[in-house]
């Protein structure tokens, strides 16, 4: 039952923004815990191994084919394409939305796709670098993103560096490694009304013509920010293509059935010995009214839930146990006139 365990996002070693997390990061694909007959007679510390590994695989999210992973992966990967042979003014795309609406996971699973491809079609290469994975730090400059790149590739920093040499170590470290793919979330983080972010987003648009790669952003509300105001945002808006990451619908019949399909799929993803299938599908409405459709608060309230359902001993989620999950605040806030859970949260059993 033993599986791989993720990457330890806590130590800055197993990031998503170091070349190690990320390696991890594609190599992960660790199998679910089995499902057991009912019948099934465990010894004590089997019965424990098995419950951990079960609450250890509760907390992973389940990445489930959305239509805004579809749109940034096949968007992408036709931009790479279509990027090949340009030498200057190659086009990017940029994901926009709210919070908990899927928009890292979407371009995280983007480079999990091109890194595997590559690595297929590529076999024999050693040490090569196909993805980068890098965040916008809060009030960037120039040198701080430049400094982003080079912690994701682990190249060690002097203090009296300047900004001109760390971008050439880093633009000349990623033309040897044969980057085609640069990552870059939390875009929102470059506010072009200040003069750091200004330059900033100079060095971007620098480093996006020195590296031959395609560049995808991710940020909330992007249309809405300082991104695209002015000259240096009009250059922005005709180089990338923006996709919308918005929360799920649920007006008409296809948002419903859209919907359904998602509860569909992580109801098939839970271990719980007693949870009868169907279960949440039948309260998809109910889903729907407590997470206003994000994906991202929908994940953590069942994902919590099973947790609870291991712990209590119950093995099985239901509407009461829902009731009792705090969720994010922009969910709560969004639904102020929604009563607070009627039932006190059981202990834990011990």
């Amino acid at each position: 039952m033993s599986e791989a365990p993720p990457p330890d996002i806590a130590n800055p070693q197993m990031s998503l923004t170091t070349k190690e997390g990320w390696r991890a990061f594609v190599d992960e694909n660790p199998d679910p815990p089995p499902s057991l007959p009912s019948d099934t007679v465990l010894d004590e510390d089997e019965s424990e191994s098995y419950r951990e590994a079960r609450i250890d695989y509760h907390t992973r999210s389940v990445i489930v084919n959305t239509p805004t992973i579809r749109g940034v992966v096949t968007t992408g990967r036709k931009r790479i394409v279509l990027n090949r042979h340009q030498v200057s003014a190659r086009r990017g795309l940029i994901v926009s939305g709210s919070a908990g609406t899927g928009k890292t996971t979407a371009i995280t699973q983007l480079g999990k796709n091109v890194e595997q491809i590559t690595r297929r079609r590529n076999p024999t290469t050693v040490g090569g670098l196909p993805v980068v994975f890098v965040t916008v730090p809060p009030a960037a400059t120039p040198k701080m993103l430049a400094g982003e790149f080079a912690r994701f590739l682990g190249v060690p920093l002097e203090h009296r560096m300047s900004q001109v040499q760390i971008t050439n170590a880093v633009c000349d470290l990623l033309g040897k490694l044969g980057t085609t793919l640069v990552l870059v979330d939390e875009i929102h983080n470059l506010d072009l009304t200040t003069r750091n972010g200004a330059e900033a987003s100079d060095q971007l648009k620098y480093l996006s013509e020195r590296i031959a790669a395609t560049f995808v952003l991710a940020g909330l509300d992007v249309e809405t920010s300082s991104l695209f105001q002015g000259t240096r945002g009009q250059q922005i808006a005709g180089r990338y293509t923006v996709i919308p990451s918005r929360p799920f619908g649920h007006r008409n019949r296809a948002d419903k059935e859209s919907w359904q399909a998602l509860v569909v799929t992580m109801e098939d993803s839970l271990r719980l010995q007693a949870h009868r299938p169907g279960t949440l599908v039948a309260m998809t409405d109910y889903l729907h009214e407590r997470t206003g459709g994000l994906i991202g608060s929908l994940s953590q309230l069942i994902r919590e839930a099973a947790v609870d359902a291991i712990d209590s001993g119950t093995e099985k989620i239901t509407k009461r146990m829902l009731d009792e999950i705090e969720l994010d605040h922009a969910v709560q806030k969004a639904r102020p006139d929604r009563p607070r859970a009627k039932y006190a949260r059981r202990p834990k059993a011990a």
